[in-house]
């Protein structure tokens, strides 16, 4: 069962407000996060996150096709 649409995307506030830092200095690091529930946004475009799945830290660079999942 998917998310409601009159809810919004969930995105967890601390992955929200590091892409914004890591975009705002320009630097192309990539971003640590446990977040897997968090929705992609188009601001996550170009970024590179290190997902978390239980065991290791994955590199998962978002494209435009991920937006929304």
């Amino acid at each position: 069962m998917s998310r409601s649409v009159w809810k919004g995307p969930f995105v967890d506030l601390h992955l929200l407000k590091k892409s914004e830092a890591m975009s705002e200095s320009g630097k192309n690091s990539p971003i640590k996060t446990w977040s897997r529930r968090s929705t992609i946004l188009p601001q996550f475009v170009g970024q590179t996150f290190n997902v978390h799945n239980g065991h290791k830290f994955i590199p998962v660079y978002v494209t435009e096709d991920m937006v929304g999942h």
